[in-house]
């Protein structure tokens, strides 16, 4: 496909990297060719980078697969997940997924996202309910501003939350920035 038909979240692989588009800009100036720039993630590293490419480049389109499976245990150096219906077992280095698994609960229900047989992450919902194992107690006299607190989640996570939220409660939190998004019901 030509990159000027790139949008942002489609998959392609340039020079033998796979990338996932995050944002694109068709940029055309009098006697020039167009120019695509395009911001892209690259999926094996993680490593967001600016390609610019003319208007007559041609990338391949890239399908990545995605399949459920439960988030089983940590054993060290690995996240062991298992696929419920095969009970397929697989293994996703732990270095890969700091930042995921400040969210990831056991038996929760996660995306892994396969590139033929080759796996590259996993996507997690835009929000998770976690309880809360510790907070500060609430004091009373800031509440001019939206006053917080500090909380641990059972995962060990950090979060700032209400002053009305107490122990054992469990809450919502966005798994993009990691920030309280509300009581869970």
């Amino acid at each position: 496909m030509n990159v000027t038909e790139l949008r942002p979240g489609n998959y392609f692989i340039d020079e033998g990297n796979l990338y996932q588009v995050m944002d694109i800009l068709l940029n055309k100036t009098a006697m020039r060719k167009m120019v695509a720039k395009v911001k892209a993630k690259n999926m094996r590293t993680g490593a967001i980078t600016e390609l610019a490419r003319n208007s007559g480049y041609d990338v391949e389109k890239a399908v990545l697969s995605k399949k459920k499976m439960a988030y089983l245990y940590d054993d060290g150096d690995n996240l062991i997940f298992m696929d419920n219906s095969t009970f397929e077992q697989i293994g996703i280095a732990k270095s890969r997924l700091e930042w995921e698994l400040n969210f990831l609960v056991s038996n929760a229900e996660i995306d892994i996202l396969f590139y033929d047989d080759e796996i590259l992450g996993i996507t997690l919902p835009s929000s998770v309910a976690l309880q809360i194992v510790d907070c500060e107690p609430a004091v009373r006299g800031d509440t001019v501003n939206k006053a917080m607190k500090n909380a641990t989640l059972e995962t060990g996570f950090k979060v700032k939350v209400p002053l009305f939220i107490e122990n054992g409660e469990t809450v919502l939190v966005r798994t993009d920035t990691g920030a309280y998004d509300g009581r869970a019901n």
